[in-house]
């Protein structure tokens, strides 16, 4: 799992931010218990014992912060909002200085709105991570079987397009 984390960050810091926000959620899950994770999760991955204690290792680092934290219940952890402040610090940025970027921005905009005032008050944060949850909240219902809403669909993808065009910049900036 780690390995698994380290390469998305390295190749799509949205995918790595989402695949991590899972991991949070898998942890709240088994109530940040160890054991059980080892139990019911890493013992089903198809690794080697090694691997699979170099996962469990990770799981209970994870454990550990989030405890730290006191994001056991909620949140995320710093090492991610790290991330996404990154790829809010980049939107912004490419949002003065790239018509690209800007004209598929605009395309997410009217969705990025109306999750907005779906919201009703709720602070869900900026403009990125208002990307990021609804990509994350399609996986969520995508998982649970539930039908996705033609509109969703489309938010999404426009949600998509937005953090793609953000990491394929941030790759050409790190070569």
């Amino acid at each position: 799992m780690k390995a698994v984390a380290e390469k998305k960050r390295s190749q799509n810091i949205p995918e790595y931010i989402i695949y991590m926000y899972q991991m949070e959620d898998l942890i709240r899950a088994y109530e940040c218990n160890l054991e059980d994770i080892k139990q019911y999760v890493v013992n089903h991955y198809p690794i080697s014992s090694e691997e699979k204690e170099a996962t469990a290792a990770w799981f209970s680092d994870l454990i550990e912060l989030m405890k730290a934290e006191e994001i056991t219940a909620k949140g995320h952890l710093n090492i991610i909002q790290a991330q996404v402040d990154l790829l809010a610090q980049t939107h912004w940025q490419l949002l003065k200085e790239d018509q690209a970027y800007f004209n598929i921005y605009n395309q997410a905009k009217p969705h990025i709105i109306q999750m907005i005032m779906d919201a009703e008050g709720v602070a869900i944060g900026h403009e990125i991570q208002i990307c990021l949850n609804g990509i994350y909240g399609l996986l969520l219902a995508k998982l649970k079987g539930r039908e996705i809403p033609k509109i969703y669909q489309e938010a999404t993808e426009a949600f998509g397009a937005v953090l793609s065009y953000l990491n394929s910049y941030l790759q050409i900036k790190t070569q």
